[in-house]
């Protein structure tokens, strides 16, 4: 396994580095890199505003683990990423695997270390966009967003930016819009930075809309919270256990653990923990091996009618009509 010690930055101070990390060459806006090692596209954009993107488009032909230590720690990480193949984001204290959790956006502070594992024969389309704490505010409000309490939302000593989460369909559509075309040059360049302010500005709209957790974050307690959400995964076929117990599991008391739970995630805990039993019992519909009533039952809904209409609340669509449409 390739082992890689690097930093990322608002800015252009850290391409050199990460660039000789990785074993590469800087050719204009390019990272080049042996075909032995990576095959594809690595592009990086100064887009203005305090705001750089850095697109990835490969196909890894080794092992590798990049470790994420920042310098510079006044700014936030957009990850919008798209691996197919076996990739996982760890600290010390957590892992968790990018395509089983089906977070395929994650918001994360500067000053948290992370490490991203990946698989040799993995792909990875992603865009990385990385945006000045300080600068946040001023583009909220060029953008006629407002977010309550934002100063106390950037301040590094009350607060700290991190969130797993799933990309909205219409990020999705942006960024595979943005694949369509062929990197580099005045057109490509305009379209990255257009898709970058959209994608920024979509997700500000999408945190102003719902209630901001104000709360400093460490590893430990992300640990904790990453902890449980794995637990919940591996236990949908169960009922929802109490707050109680989930809490007792990491040493947190009961209100700590449900703030923590709801900024990490952006859902309570009962949420989350709904959200993926229905996306697991989708999953079984689609390989069309058990019956609905079979589906309710295995993943312990409390009847067929309830299994029902939870499924088109989330959907838009009955069991029964996404089956005939499958």
């Amino acid at each position: 396994m390739k082992i890689i010690e690097h930093y990322y930055g608002p800015d252009l101070t850290w391409i050199e580095h990460y660039t000789k990390q990785i074993g590469g060459k800087i050719d204009g806006n390019f990272i080049t890199l042996p075909e032995d090692s990576q095959s594809g596209i690595r592009y990086f954009l100064d887009c203005g505003d305090g705001i750089l993107a850095y697109y990835i488009n490969v196909e890894y032909h080794r092992n590798y683990q990049l470790i994420q230590k920042n310098l510079n720690q006044d700014f936030v990480g957009f990850y919008y990423n798209l691996t197919e193949g076996n990739a996982t984001v760890s600290t010390e204290n957590f892992m968790y695997n990018v395509g089983r959790w089906q977070y395929n956006l994650a918001v994360i502070d500067g000053s948290l270390e992370s490490k991203y594992n990946v698989v040799k024969g993995s792909k990875t389309f992603a865009l990385c966009i990385f945006i000045k704490k300080s600068m946040i505010k001023a583009y909220a409000k060029k953008n006629n967003i407002i977010i309550q309490n934002i100063d106390t939302l950037v301040d590094s000593k009350e607060n700290t930016i991190v969130r797993f989460d799933r990309m909205s369909s219409e990020s999705y559509h942006l960024l595979n819009d943005l694949r369509k075309l062929e990197v580099g040059g005045p057109i490509f360049d305009l379209n990255l930075r257009g898709t970058v302010h959209l994608l920024i500005s979509n997700y500000l709209k999408k945190i102003a809309a719902r209630r901001l957790i104000v709360h400093t974050v460490n590893e430990s307690d992300l640990a904790n919270i990453i902890q449980i959400q794995m637990y919940l995964v591996d236990h949908l076929e169960d009922h929802f256990p109490s707050i109680t117990s989930m809490a007792k599991m990491v040493n947190m008391s009961e209100s700590k653990f449900k703030t923590l739970f709801k900024k990490i995630t952006g859902d309570t805990a009962n949420a989350f923990f709904m959200d993926n039993k229905l996306l697991l019992a989708k999953e079984l519909l689609s390989k069309k091996q058990l019956s609905i009533s079979q589906v309710s039952d295995q993943l312990n809904f409390t009847n067929n009618s309830y299994f029902a209409s939870k499924f088109k609340k989330q959907f838009g669509i009955s069991p029964k009509l996404y089956i005939k449409q499958l």
